[in-house]
């Protein structure tokens, strides 16, 4: 192999390597954006989501000059891209008043490089907590409270029950959600309930169910 092949050969190596890594063409935002998202793996809790999380509504409050104060990390995803993008849905406390906030946060380690891509009000609106939950009497006992259907909550509650009738009904075809078509929970101790009427499709048909879920302290769901 001559001198030429020699040097050919060695910048072919180069190259790959260079895109096997990540590293190339990483001032390209938008071939980032061609990576597939995922859950992360540890919690949204994790140590490293939370500082994430922090950083994200530092940078804005540095940008907007406002005063928002992290309350939880509500979801998280992130996209492998020229490092990572992180996706994340965050609980924030705004003027003593909880708002959702969704955030993306572009990572690249071996530059030491951090920053804020974008940062925008939740198309699904406020989120509520099971503290916040007010337990009423009537002298009937517990009374159901009316929560909305598009609160994270209560979509995880409603993901549950679906997952939980198509493990019951040994089908082919599966369930999909359609709608949430109302909500409402109470909290007794330390658990919630969670009552959901829902509209499912399975194959070509449509049905409403009634389903009761149960969100335990350590916050996993149970479908009565």
């Amino acid at each position: 192999m001559n001198r030429y092949s020699l040097i050919v050969l060695s910048v072919m190596v180069l190259v790959c390597g260079f895109f096997e890594s990540g590293l190339c063409r990483e001032d390209n935002f938008i071939k980032m954006k061609l990576g597939g998202h995922h859950d992360c793996k540890g919690s949204q809790n994790s140590a490293e989501i939370e500082s994430l999380a922090r950083f994200a509504v530092q940078e804005h409050n540095k940008k907007e000059n406002s005063l928002l104060e992290l309350a939880r990390v509500l979801k998280a995803k992130e996209q492998v891209v020229a490092g990572k993008l992180y996706h994340l849905t965050l609980e924030v406390i705004d003027a003593g008043k909880k708002k959702i906030y969704e955030a993306k946060v572009w990572v690249k380690p071996w530059m030491n490089f951090k920053q804020l891509e974008e940062f925008k009000h939740a198309e699904n609106g406020p989120s509520f907590t099971l503290s916040d939950l007010r337990v009423n009497r009537d002298g009937h006992g517990l009374e159901w409270l009316t929560v909305p259907t598009n609160d994270l909550e209560v979509q995880n509650a409603a993901s549950h029950a679906v997952e939980s009738i198509q493990r019951k009904s040994n089908s082919l075809f599966p369930y999909e959600l359609l709608e949430i078509l109302q909500a409402k929970a109470k909290v007794i101790e330390d658990y919630a309930k969670f009552e959901l009427h829902l509209l499912l499709r399975r194959g070509s048909k449509e049905a409403k169910f009634w389903v009761e879920v149960i969100k335990n302290s350590e916050g996993k769901f149970y479908m009565n």
